[in-house]
C-alpha cells in the first residue's frame, strides 16, 4: 500500500492481488482500518471508485479530503475516476 503513488487511487481488490491474496479485498480493509495511521488509507476506494468507508476513525469526508489535497477530484458523492487516478501496481512488475 506504501506504493500507491502520490496523486493515484487504487482498489481493496489490487492491493490484495499485489499482496499475493486474490479475493482478499475485504481483509485489506481490515488492515487499513487497523492500521491506517501507518499506511496511506486514503488512496484505497472500492472497485467502481466509490469511497465506501464507513470507519469513524477514517471517515468518507476525511479521505475525499486527503485525496483532494494530492489533486485527485472526488465528486459529491464520493466518487473518484479510476480512469484517471486509477494506479494498477503495474511499476511493480
Amino acid at each position: 500500500m506504501k506504493k500507491i503513488p502520490y496523486g493515484k487511487v487504487t482498489t481493496y481488490g489490487t492491493v490484495a492481488i499485489l499482496a499475493g491474496i486474490p479475493r482478499g479485498a475485504r481483509l485489506v480493509g481490515g488492515i487499513l482500518h487497523y492500521q491506517g495511521d501507518k499506511l496511506p488509507w486514503h488512496r484505497v476506494v472500492n472497485r467502481h471508485g466509490f469511497i465506501s468507508t464507513k470507519c469513524l476513525d477514517h471517515p468518507k469526508k476525511l479521505q475525499k479530503a486527503l485525496l483532494e489535497q494530492e489533486g485527485i477530484a472526488v465528486s459529491p458523492d464520493f466518487m473518484v475516476n479510476l480512469e484517471k487516478y486509477g494506479w494498477w501496481g503495474k511499476e511493480l512488475t
